[in-house]
């Protein structure tokens, strides 16, 4: 415990890559800095940083204490401030990266009623299908439909959502309805990248096809519309095509059967986050969970 202090120094001037930045980013002396960093490499009997008169580098060994302390000091600096936000409306801005679909279509009106739930709380937005880096890009939490195999960060689910076909009443004039599984091997099926084979389930069994046709893109959106324009087959979650269901633009097809769930997932970089990003999540759970 002792250490603590020093660790959060030693974070701040990895982060700043200047003892002379950091200094000035904490208020404190750039020679305190220097010589309490110089004792954390004392007390730890390793040398964590390689100094040269223009910039500093991690060590080896200061790389994987880096990646320690940082969660450390980020743990306990929020703890602080859940307790003392435990009494007050959580405030600030909350940046979350989104996938673009889903934001779209799906949780738009759910961030409008968070916000109104939380009107202390602004809200920057990134919309983009790639995998971000919650830490170095800064955002207090990522949302990603897809199973999350980084042990470098923390995952909370959200849901899981399950997906079923559909088609336009045209296309299926024009192709036929298909009646089992099997039957997809001879239809234009709309699918994502790398995702050439469907899995089915009704319950009692599993059955995976192959599927093929003219279109395979990332964008569920554009999947949705083109489904609609009578190019295929598309599997997806029912709240996405919810409108289109109802307009009669698009039917359920194989009635019996389901697609492989779809698991939404919150991202952090540690378990303890702070309090706005922690009433997102929950908001989440509660409303995804339904």
């Amino acid at each position: 415990m002792e250490h603590l202090h020093d660790m959060g120094l030693f974070v701040e001037v990895v982060k700043a890559r200047s003892f002379r930045r950091a200094a000035e980013t904490i208020g404190m002396p750039n020679s305190t800095v220097s010589r309490r960093v110089n004792a954390l490499e004392k007390a730890v009997g390793l040398r964590l940083l390689n100094r040269t008169t223009r910039k500093i580098e991690l060590t080896e060994a200061g790389q994987l204490y880096f990646e320690r302390c940082k969660r450390i000091v980020a743990e306990a600096r929020l703890a602080h401030e859940q307790l003392s936000e435990t009494l007050a409306q959580p405030n600030g801005t909350l940046r979350v990266s989104l996938p673009v679909d889903f934001a779209t279509i799906y949780l738009t009106p759910l961030v409008a009623e968070f916000a109104q739930r939380y009107p202390a709380i602004r809200f920057e937005f990134d919309l983009t299908p790639r995998r971000v880096d919650v830490a170095a890009e800064s955002f207090d939490v990522a949302i990603r439909m897809e199973e999350i195999t980084n042990s470098g960060v923390f995952a909370r689910q959200l849901a899981r959502m399950p997906r079923y076909f559909y088609a336009s009443p045209r296309y299926l004039a024009r192709a036929g309805e298909p009646k089992e599984p099997s039957d997809l091997a001879t239809h234009d099926c709309l699918c994502m990248p790398r995702a050439d084979h469907w899995t089915l389930d009704d319950g009692n069994k599993k059955v995976e096809v192959a599927v093929d046709g003219r279109f395979t893109l990332n964008s569920v959106n554009m999947i949705r519309r083109l489904a609609t324009l009578d190019l295929g087959i598309a599997l997806l979650a029912e709240e996405i095509v919810a409108d289109d269901l109802s307009s009669g633009r698009l039917r359920r097809v194989l009635q019996r059967w389901h697609g492989a769930p779809v698991p939404v997932y919150a991202i952090t970089e540690t378990r303890i986050v702070p309090a706005k990003a922690q009433r997102f999540i929950e908001f989440l759970q509660e409303r995804l969970g339904r």
